[in-house]
């Protein structure tokens, strides 16, 4: 069986309930985690080490969270109580070392499905995403990550554009993997926006990304996080199964090799 859940940011003891409630086996099953591992939630460091222990049957992409643990390691970000246990831990270098080499995307050509924590930008067909993705799990793995990171957290505009040169075009892609909601009519994004779609966002020019008019068509169905206050959405294209755990709603895992089987859900219990 191969599942995905959405985002944990450190709600353990939920996603221990659920990997119960779907009878999950590590060494029968496959897991896909959308990012967003840690943060906020009370058991981080214990979502970071069950995963880190049974990476053979989880696969991941990396979150803006996860991104934010990283560069708190570096001393790039300001740390927080969720993640200073991962921090402090004697084994944080390794657990840390792991996660930055995890991917941005997951292609699966067999199941259909992609996965990305965040989406990915109605400019890019899979082709360019996969490309964007391989050169900044490149970027993450790499030696100067301190200074490259900090470059790409440095930038606090509220609408991102592609650019035209190749920094502006890497920091677009990093931005659209891990923190992307809404786009303008130019396939610009717009960051700060957090809530559901309304009239009134639809009016002020903000179109979900994944419903952006000129979207690249892309040929798996995209599976993302990120977005709590859009819940479970699914449409021929994609799906989004974040439903709030964190901020008291629901962990979600959904059955990806046989779709005839209903979402599963456990309440909040971080």
């Amino acid at each position: 069986m191969i599942w995905a859940i959405g985002d944990l940011q450190g709600c353990y003891k939920s996603f221990m309930q659920l990997l119960e409630k779907i009878d999950f086996d590590t060494n029968r099953d496959q897991l896909w985690l959308v990012g967003d591992l840690v943060n906020r939630g009370k058991g981080s460091l214990e979502v970071l080490e069950y995963v880190y222990e049974h990476q053979k049957s989880i696969q991941i992409v990396l979150g803006n969270h996860d991104v934010s643990l990283i560069a708190a390691y570096y001393g790039i970000k300001t740390s927080n109580p969720t993640i200073e246990p991962i921090l402090n831990s004697p084994h944080a270098k390794e657990l840390i070392d792991w996660l930055r080499c995890q991917p941005l995307l997951h292609i699966d050509n067999e199941l259909g499905y992609c996965m990305s924590h965040a989406g990915i930008s109605p400019l890019f067909d899979l082709q360019k995403a996969k490309m964007y993705a391989d050169e900044l799990q490149k970027r993450f793995a790499g030696d100067d990550i301190a200074i490259w990171l900090k470059k790409m957290l440095k930038s606090s505009a509220n609408r991102i554009s592609f650019g035209t040169t190749n920094e502006e075009q890497e920091e677009f892609a990093f931005d659209s993997f891990l923190r992307m909601r809404y786009c303008f009519s130019d396939g610009s994004m717009e960051i700060s926006q957090k809530d559901a779609p309304t009239q009134i966002l639809e009016d002020k020019g903000l179109k979900p990304w994944f419903l952006y008019p000129e979207r690249k068509p892309i040929e798996h169905k995209i599976i993302f996080g990120h977005w709590s206050t859009l819940g479970l959405y699914e449409d021929d294209n994609v799906l989004a199964i974040d439903t709030g755990c964190v901020w008291n709603g629901k962990l979600t895992a959904v059955r990806l090799d046989d779709r005839t089987i209903r979402p599963n859900f456990v309440e909040c219990n971080n």
